[in-house]
């Protein structure tokens, strides 16, 4: 934030006047620095500070005569000049103007340039021929002249939509026609002005040009955007403050390993007086970190291969070896699941689930061995489509198009299908030995890790594919967040990665969990998607923020390999986690503890703080 200075004559404008060496006034034609007349005048003609020291009492201790024998002030550095414009233009947005004149006067800093002042004033006041006029003395203090150009075209677009709301349609003609169209900038945008010759009322035309309408809250606008041109050294950025502060705390939030909340960019939401911190064992965090078992449900009677919420969080979906889907229900005010269906009849097991976008259906698929897709009206707990193309294939993954209407499906012994809601066939891309799918939000391009330890993006449009992601052992599954930016992995023999599918570069490698050659899904999770949990062939699941690659917790329980884990996508705080052991546990907040129920719950949620 430190002032770029031209060198020029005018820059000494901006610095402190807080000595004698100065020899300038720090009002300007009157008007003070923050843009309200002066009611005070801190300098005079021969260049001596004329602001009196006082005493204690209050009573004066020299005149402006004696400035001469008081000790000089400290020099103010530049990071002090810049806090103090800072203090000043807040306090001028909360109408305190006394008390920014006190502020200014005492220090010898200038809010901003006494053109940029006037430039201002006469934005707010509406008068365009002298804001033209401004920008001439503005010019010289910019670092780019060039961009005088467009700040001319921003403020007579302004000029011309309140001619027009005015009703001044000649007026507003003679500005389009004379003053807009000879800048040869951005015609584009003069075509679209003038279109708006033909608003019939006020409303059509504010409507139509997505405008507040002649006033203060347009001409603020306006001058946000015009202030973009300019140094901050001659006038700040609107509300830098409050920018500053709101950028430390989403900061200090980002860096929170425990943070499990909706970002609030409110400042009313925080104390500035604290940093911001949430460990494991505070009692709000508890409230929505997931690290207790809150539930175990025992209802499969094999091993349990998946588990995945529903896209709005109100259900579970369940897959086991016995060959049953289980859908329970999450009540919302508990957060207890119960038994909702059984789906029954999967011969080989289920050891994949999808939902569609509406949770209306559920794709069940079974391990390499099964040929077949089942597809569930979720609501009637009816079949609606069993689909198999060839007893030879493998049908091991399944991912929804957007649209709802279609998904694909694959496995590894070379078939990658999409398919309609009845099973039919619409295309196919031969010779892909698919282990795990994915759809991307563009609705057009499918995600496949297959066998040659990489994710490729497919397109069934235009029948184009391309590399994305490269591996060095196999890829068991992976799955991609919300914005579709990037994809975790569970890498056999390797562990958990996270990947940057836009930049297609490995961004973090997580540590601590054991992963062979079974297939373990993880997940992403959290209000803001900030953490990441997965299972682990050591029994336990492994939570981890995304930006560390040391656990920030391990939750135990279970007593063999837990395969699949899934973060409520409404519900933060609770946590899905399959396993071998016929189980599936919900992970919720803890419940308020005395100090020995802490000890019983850290022993069972162990972690690494940092």
């Amino acid at each position: 934030m430190q002032s770029n200075g031209s060198g020029q004559g005018q820059e000494s404008d901006l610095s402190c006047l807080n000595n004698a060496q100065n020899g300038e006034s720090s009002s300007a034609g009157g008007a003070h620095s923050n843009g309200l007349i002066s009611s005070t005048n801190n300098g005079n003609s021969g260049g001596t500070n004329n602001v009196a020291a006082t005493g204690p009492g209050g009573s004066s201790t020299a005149s402006g005569s004696d400035v001469g024998s008081i000790k000089k002030k400290k020099r103010l550095t530049q990071s002090e000049e810049d806090v103090i414009r800072l203090i000043g233009q807040h306090l001028h947005g909360l109408g305190l103007n006394q008390t920014v004149d006190l502020l200014m006067q005492e220090s010898g800093c200038r809010l901003e340039h006494p053109s940029a002042t006037k430039f201002r004033n006469h934005i707010m006041e509406g008068e365009w021929d002298k804001a033209e006029n401004d920008l001439n003395e503005l010019k010289a203090l910019m670092h780019s002249p060039n961009a005088i150009v467009r700040m001319k075209f921003l403020l007579l677009q302004q000029k011309y939509l309140e001619f027009l709301e005015d009703g001044k349609v000649l007026e507003a003609l003679q500005v389009l026609r004379g003053e807009l169209t000879p800048l040869k900038y951005n015609t584009d945008r003069i075509h679209v002005l003038s279109g708006y010759l033909m608003c019939s009322h006020a409303e059509d035309l504010r409507a139509k040009a997505e405008w507040e309408g002649k006033g203060a809250a347009s001409r603020c606008r306006l001058l946000d955007k015009l202030q973009t041109f300019l140094p901050p050294s001659v006038m700040l950025p609107p509300r830098r403050l409050q920018t500053l502060l709101r950028q430390a705390v989403e900061q200090q939030r980002d860096r929170c390993l425990y943070h499990n909340t909706r970002l609030d960019s409110s400042l009313d939401s925080v104390s500035l007086l604290l940093d911001h911190v949430c460990s494991r064992s505070a009692q709000h965090t508890r409230k929505q970190f997931p690290c207790y078992t809150q539930q175990i449900l025992t209802e499969h009677c094999n091993e349990v291969w998946f588990c995945k919420f529903s896209n709005d969080g109100t259900k579970l979906a369940t897959g086991s070896k016995d060959t049953t889907v289980i859908i329970w229900e999450v009540e919302p005010h508990t957060q207890q699941l119960k038994l909702l269906k059984t789906l029954e009849g999967h011969a080989y097991g289920v050891s994949y689930l999808a939902w569609s976008p509406d949770d209306a259906y559920l794709v069940a698929c079974g391990p390499d061995d099964c040929s077949e897709l089942w597809l569930w009206n979720v609501q009637t707990g009816e079949l609606r489509t069993k689909m198999t193309q060839s007893h030879e294939d493998s049908l091991t993954s399944v991912a929804w198009n957007p649209d709802g209407k279609r998904f694909v499906t694959g496995g590894q012994r070379g078939q990658f299908y999409q398919c309609d809601l009845d099973g039919n066939l619409l295309d196919s891309w031969e010779g892909v030995r698919v282990q795990c799918l994915w759809c991307l939000g563009d609705g057009k391009t499918v995600l496949a890790s297959d066998t040659h330890q990489r994710i490729r993006g497919y397109n069934f449009e235009d029948l184009t594919d391309r590399n994305i992601v490269q591996e060095d052992h196999p890829i068991m599954s992976f799955t991609v967040s919300r914005n579709g930016r990037l994809a975790l992995l569970n890498v056999a023999t390797q562990g958990v990665h996270l990947w940057d599918l836009h930049d297609r570069v490995l961004v973090r490698k997580y540590q601590g969990v054991t992963q062979g050659f079974y297939t373990i899904h993880s997940c992403f999770g959290g209000h803001n998607e900030d953490f990441i949990a997965s299972g682990s062939e050591d029994h336990k699941v492994y939570i981890w923020h995304r930006r560390g690659e040391l656990p920030i917790a391990e939750l135990t329980g279970h007593t063999r390999t837990v395969n699949c884990v899934s973060w409520n996508p409404t519900h933060p705080g609770l946590l899905a986690s399959a396993s071998d052991d016929g189980t599936v546990r919900i992970w919720g907040p803890a419940p308020f503890q005395d100090g020995q129920e802490l000890d019983s719950l850290h022993e069972s949620c162990s972690g690494m703080d940092s």
